[in-house]
């Protein structure tokens, strides 16, 4: 691969620097670099950031490839700047085998537009009864180290304890998914004001916060690691904290969609709104940024969860939950921590790429720019306003949330070991 210079970038937001791409690494970072026989792309103005690490991807494939597919999802993740994406296990058949997660693990080495790690489910089948193969899952060629039913709850204490304890041999990390299922069946939206007026089932906050505060006591008895996925209320954060202060090994994550939106866009009844777990309330919105920028919670990841437009485009009852967000994540945390002072870029790169890289274990990225490191980058034209328009998305599906609002922020280049992967916001 030829020199890469990228001329007159903020790097984390800092003063504008230039960064020189040899090959797969970055040779240098400073002023007035020498662009002979380089390619040069004119970065005055724009944010460097090192490539975005989601813990938190739903590809679909095998099984739900009219969804997405591993290349149409790390094609919308390299749009949307990530360099790595963790798979999620509940496709079909699920991963729960050393053989299922080593093929998601080939597709993403295949398609090449970002890294792929897939995440091993925690129980045969997302089943809750029997655990899986997780040390052959971590000792196959995917090397997984991230073990999940998400979608599900791991709702039995004795199945959590015993994955805690197994990964733990490992150094891996157990990801719950927090619903108690039994305070949840018929749940259609968040339990509160708005779903008592619009009639629709309610999800009590108690029913993430209940599972939370069990797991977290778990892994302080057995001494292991716990992630928590998709934190989205107030009182989950209180007991985040409370067990980091406490010393237990917890980490979790907040997705872009809880940190802007609340269960009033229910009121619409679209069902593109429809999430697991569901929109919250205006104050759960405001102590997630809090706990964002704080440092409670530790990472933003999408939960990008694509659907074919039939399992959207239905009554409320009937729809699929779940929202694509790997094309507009970055844009939303400009929104909601940026421009309202909470985070700065550098910050950002710690939320959503340091950590989720370190949580992950996933090597090479989430690394600092700098010479010698990875050139594993992505650049961002910070001054850009727009309205999101699905159509031009690379993923498969196009149920977001987002449509026809104006975000703020627009990634331009991603690099992979310094491929371009996008360039001037197209997939190369």
């Amino acid at each position: 691969m030829s020199k890469i210079l990228i001329r007159g970038a903020k790097v984390l937001g800092g003063e504008p620097q230039d960064v020189l791409i040899d090959g797969e690494v970055i040779e240098a970072v400073g002023t007035g670099l020498d662009a002979e026989g380089a390619e040069v792309v004119e970065a005055a103005g724009k944010v460097l950031l090192p490539g975005l690490v989601d813990l938190h991807t739903h590809l679909r494939e095998p099984g739900r490839e009219d969804s997405e597919t591993v290349l149409t999802g790390t094609r919308a993740a390299a749009s949307g700047g990530y360099t790595a994406v963790f798979a999620m296990a509940n496709t079909f058949p699920v991963a729960d085998t050393a053989g299922v997660v080593e093929q998601v693990y080939r597709l993403g080495q295949e398609h090449g537009y970002c890294d792929v790690q897939p995440i091993g489910a925690v129980t045969v089948g997302l089943e809750g009864r029997k655990l899986a193969e997780l040390g052959a899952m971590h000792e196959s060629a995917a090397g997984v180290t991230v073990f999940s039913d998400d979608g599900k709850c791991v709702d039995d204490a004795v199945m959590m304890r015993r994955a805690l304890e197994y990964v733990k041999a490992f150094g891996g990390v157990v990801a719950q998914h927090a619903q108690e299922p039994r305070l949840t069946e018929g749940a259609q939206m968040n339990e509160g004001i708005v779903s008592a007026e619009l009639g629709l089932g309610g999800w009590p906050a108690v029913a993430e916060e209940s599972i939370i505060a069990r797991d977290v006591l778990l892994a302080e008895h057995v001494g292991s690691r716990v992630h928590i996925c998709h934190l989205s209320t107030a009182g989950s954060v209180e007991i985040v904290r409370w067990a980091k202060s406490r010393g237990i090994d917890v980490t979790a994550e907040v997705t872009p969609h809880h940190l802007l939106l609340t269960d009033e866009s229910v009121r619409t009844y679209n069902p593109v709104y429809k999430v697991n777990p569901p929109l919250r309330t205006e104050r759960d919105v405001h102590a997630l940024r809090e706990a964002l920028a704080d440092g409670t919670i530790d990472i933003v990841a999408t939960d990008h969860a694509p659907h074919p437009h039939e399992d959207k485009d239905c009554e409320w009852a009937a729809a699929a939950m779940g929202m694509v967000g790997l094309e507009t994540a970055l844009s939303v945390v400009q929104e909601t921590m940026v421009e309202t002072g909470l985070l700065d870029w550098a910050q950002v790169a710690d939320r959503m790429s340091f950590k989720p890289a370190r949580i992950g274990q996933v090597g090479g990225h989430g690394r600092p720019v700098s010479a010698g490191e990875p050139a594993n980058l992505t650049l961002v034209d910070t001054a850009y306003r727009g309205q999101v328009d699905p159509a031009g998305f690379a993923s498969r599906s196009r149920n977001t949330p987002y449509e026809g609002r104006e975000l703020p922020g627009r990634v331009t280049h991603t690099w992979l070991r310094g491929k371009a992967t996008l360039v001037d916001g197209k997939l190369t």
